[in-house]
């Protein structure tokens, strides 16, 4: 559970408002953002406090890290709080003070669709141990009803070919013609944003 002197990447009572009677996917049986069914369960903003939950060993599970101390992980949420439109959502398995669950909702400004906004669906990722409670479905549910509350004209992500129907179960679907997902990568030193 998040402590008073912990401080949360985003105002909570968001989740209260998310209407999960507006999306594709089925639950079975229903849970939700904020009755997420088992009561040790918790979805909640990333806090500050979350770095000794384990949020970066979670991480770890999707991709390379790195070694990030608690500065740097306390210097990055305070940025990202700072420039807003980062929606980090975790879910704590509150029996033992874990992160076992996360999602990354990324809001972009825009000049097109009369200045609105575009959402972006990154790093999603629950414990292995916990699969098959429907907690990849309800955290990557909770932060697509989260991108339509706050305005979001679409929502987009990239996956492995394996988890297309997963998505496609969810509400997602592919755009013909426009189903490639590219990038480019560049090396820095260790990773590191600049100062």
């Amino acid at each position: 559970m998040v402590t008073k002197d912990e401080e949360l990447l985003y105002d909570p009572e968001l989740l209260k408002k998310l209407d999960f009677r507006q999306t594709d996917a089925k639950f079975s049986p229903s849970i939700t953002a904020v009755s997420p069914g088992e009561t040790w369960l918790k979805v909640r903003p990333l806090s500050t406090g979350d770095y000794d939950k384990g949020f970066i060993q979670l991480l770890s599970q999707l991709t390379a890290v790195g070694n990030i101390s608690k500065e740097a992980f306390l210097k990055r949420f305070f940025q990202m709080k700072s420039q807003g439109g980062y929606y980090v959502t975790v879910i704590e398995d509150t029996r033992i003070n874990r992160i076992i669950g996360a999602a990354t909702l990324v809001t972009e400004l825009k000049f097109i669709h009369n200045c609105a906004l575009r959402a972006r669906l990154e790093d999603v990722v629950v414990v292995d141990t916990y699969r098959g409670k429907q907690l990849g479905k309800l955290i990557v549910v909770t932060v697509t009803l989260l991108s339509k509350l706050l305005g979001c004209y679409k929502m987009t992500l990239d996956c492995k070919d394996k988890l297309i129907n997963f998505y496609e179960s969810l509400g997602y679907k592919l755009e013909p013609g426009n189903s490639n997902s590219m990038s480019v990568r560049f090396d820095t030193p260790s990773n590191k944003s600049p100062s």
